[in-house]
């Protein structure tokens, strides 16, 4: 299904589809998606709506053009950074790492600083051929503060991430996927057709355990290994206590293959 173009005048585009999966593109391709003030705010009422919304299951961000999105538009640079910055609720990144929901980063161009932050906000990466990454917060003397410090060597390493960083070093695409930065790199005009194969591959599992297997993920990885463990136990045992019995029957129903004619996405 093709998603409708976005009228010019709605730089942050919302599109949703009733089998669930929710788009916001990044539109201002003339300046290659950069962000100004108002763009940044309605980034994040639109993630923050979304997640709200019980109709959504999925979220694809991607953008217009040749940019994914280019960064914090320069020339209003002042207004974006001494803004109230602790506004969680303007802050599109805070408002990704609090959605519930799986975000899937459709990168179709240049991910730029600001633009990298919020690709790196994503869950998971999927980018054309035509896509870079590039960290030019030392080149302009811009202090991170979206995550790209501490995200970047946790991915691709410490040692790889110094050189992006401190070098201002374009990442290709196919260097992105071999780092373990980009999921599945894609021809330009597959890019959406593929982030959405794999949002409706999400769909048709549990929602519920979606949702909670993206927590424990998320809330795994601030803790060391054994905590980590220990973590993963315990919200297990809290989802089986939660169980009902028949919820436990058509667990075993599905596994045993006789719900295989009808197989139902909820417990």
């Amino acid at each position: 299904m093709e998603i409708p173009a976005p009228p010019s005048e709605k730089l942050i585009f919302v599109h949703r589809e009733p089998a669930g999966v929710a788009y916001v593109i990044i539109n201002r391709p003339k300046s290659l998606n950069s962000l100004t003030r108002p763009m940044i705010v309605d980034l994040a009422r639109a993630i923050k709506s979304l997640a709200s919304d019980d109709s959504v299951r999925v979220i694809i961000l991607s953008g217009s053009g040749r940019a994914f999105c280019s960064g914090v538009d320069l020339t209003a640079a002042e207004d974006v950074f001494k803004g109230n910055v602790k506004d969680v609720e303007t802050d599109p990144v805070v408002q990704m790492e609090l959605c519930k929901k799986p975000i899937i980063g459709a990168i179709n161009g240049f991910a730029v600083t600001a633009g990298f932050e919020i690709a790196l906000a994503c869950d998971f990466l999927v980018a054309s051929k035509e896509a870079k990454f590039m960290d030019t917060h030392a080149r302009f003397g811009i202090f991170p503060s979206w995550g790209l410090s501490q995200k970047l060597p946790r991915i691709i390493g410490p040692s790889r991430a110094r050189e992006v960083s401190f070098t201002a070093m374009p990442i290709t695409a196919e260097q992105a996927e071999k780092w373990g930065l980009v999921n599945h790199v894609v021809e330009g005009g597959e890019l959406l057709k593929k982030a959405r194969q794999i949002a409706e591959a999400m769909i048709k599992n549990n929602h519920d355990l979606v949702l909670r297997y993206k927590a424990v993920m998320k809330d795994g990885l601030k803790l060391d290994l054994g905590h980590a463990l220990d973590l993963e136990k315990e919200r297990a045992h809290q989802y089986y206590d939660g169980m009902t019995k028949e919820q436990f029957a058509k667990m075993q129903e599905f596994i045993a293959g006789r719900g295989s004619n009808k197989r139902s996405s909820k417990l």
